[in-house]
């Protein structure tokens, strides 16, 4: 595809934002903003694994993952306002869960181990795995203010904080856990994934493409779990104080 081509592809944004002019939504400075800032990001890593690819040296892959999990977990930390620690947290549970995946995929040959490969499967995972975060995180915030009586009584009648919270961890790993497990259910009937549609369009074999999404679909369902249940784990004691009291003031 010639820029010149890719660049009529604006002609979509331009539509979106007079939408929004006639409707008065006030979406044009978003638009915007997130046009520039994806245009210039995605040019910019283009070139960085244009550069990666063809040097072939493993440690600029670990930095490009290690790069990857840090932007993962600032930017799903920011659901957790108030919560001190939130990112190193978030940030460990991400990475545990691509030590875990990458073991499994190198470990059994089911990928090369090359930045071909490598990359692109761990940016789809920790990006998986961001969203779930971010979904987790909000949503226990919301289940705690909605069950604080519960979780107080439970205290008080000498229930450990893990006891007294365990519910609300339950709710919320599942409601983190609802686009990837509905993305499951649907896959290839309401949506062609982006992997297998990139692959198609690139002139690969369907069947051929159909088993990478296969291997990708998986990898999201597990790779959600994995970080969900590790930072329901790793951060419900952010919102109690040191003496097992549940904190009275957390931003929502």
């Amino acid at each position: 595809m010639s820029y010149t081509a890719l660049s009529f592809t604006l002609l979509f944004v331009l539509g979106t934002m007079l939408v929004s002019v006639w409707q008065r939504l006030g979406l044009e400075k978003d638009i915007i903003v997130g046009t520039i800032r994806s245009a210039i990001q995605l040019l910019a890593v283009g070139y960085v694994l244009q550069f990666i690819f063809k040097t072939d040296q493993m440690i600029y892959v670990i930095l490009i993952i290690i790069f990857m999990i840090s932007v993962a977990a600032w930017n799903a930390a920011k659901r957790g306002k108030g919560l001190r620690g939130l990112v190193w947290r978030i940030g460990l549970a991400i990475a545990t869960m691509e030590l875990l995946m990458m073991g499994i995929l190198l470990g059994l040959h089911i990928i090369e181990a090359t930045p071909q490969y490598i990359i692109p499967i761990s940016g789809m995972t920790i990006g998986s795995a961001m969203v779930v975060s971010g979904l987790f995180i909000n949503h226990i915030k919301h289940e705690i203010q909605q069950s604080k009586g519960e979780i107080e009584t439970l205290l008080s009648l000498g229930a450990t904080v893990p006891q007294a919270i365990h519910e609300v961890r339950k709710r919320s790993v599942k409601f983190s856990m609802i686009p990837t497990i509905d993305g499951m259910k649907t896959v290839g009937l309401v949506q062609l994934p982006g992997m297998m549609t990139g692959m198609i369009i690139a002139g690969a074999d369907p069947v051929i493409a159909v088993r990478y999404q296969i291997l990708i679909v998986f990898s999201f369902t597990a790779s959600a779990a994995i970080t969900s249940i590790l930072l329901s784990v790793l951060s419900y004691r952010l919102f109690f104080t040191p003496d097992q009291r549940l904190k009275q003031s957390v931003e929502r």
